[in-house]
């Protein structure tokens, strides 16, 4: 059976319905992080940071993994927010070589503020768009 047949008429209004849930929920993000001062890239950094498990602080190589960007990406995007007094650099504690990220006390102040403000449009997605059922399509 081919995957173009094991797909029917409500999959796709499913699909469709979850793209779109998806994408008011990041427009309304990006509208609330400017609100707040941010780009949506900045606050992603710091709410990694600030949600990085079992730490405090994320390398530069973990936060790109996070991001899914570039490593050069991320270090302009850490360059800005130090510039902002978000984030600063520090040695590695165990490889002097590496860089730890962290959170200075702005940037917690500013993620907390934008997370409790993505608070209700979180609760509406989760109550209005059911997580698409996926087919096994094999």
């Amino acid at each position: 059976m081919s995957q173009q047949s094991s797909l029917d008429k409500s999959d796709f209004e499913q699909l469709s319905q979850f793209r779109y849930r998806l994408r008011c929920f990041l427009r309304h993000s990006e509208d609330i992080c400017r609100r707040h001062g941010l780009t949506a890239l900045q606050y992603q950094l710091l709410l990694h940071l600030r949600g990085f498990p079992q730490r405090d602080w994320a390398t530069v190589g973990e936060l790109a993994e996070r991001l899914q960007a570039k490593h050069h990406g991320v270090v302009a995007l850490i360059d800005r927010c130090e510039q902002l007094g978000l984030v600063e650099r520090r040695r590695g504690r165990d490889d002097r070589r590496q860089i730890e990220v962290h959170l200075l006390e702005e940037g917690v102040k500013r993620v907390t503020q934008i997370a409790q403000t993505h608070q209700p449009e979180l609760r509406h997605l989760q109550e209005d768009t059911p997580f698409p059922f996926w087919k096994n399509l094999d």
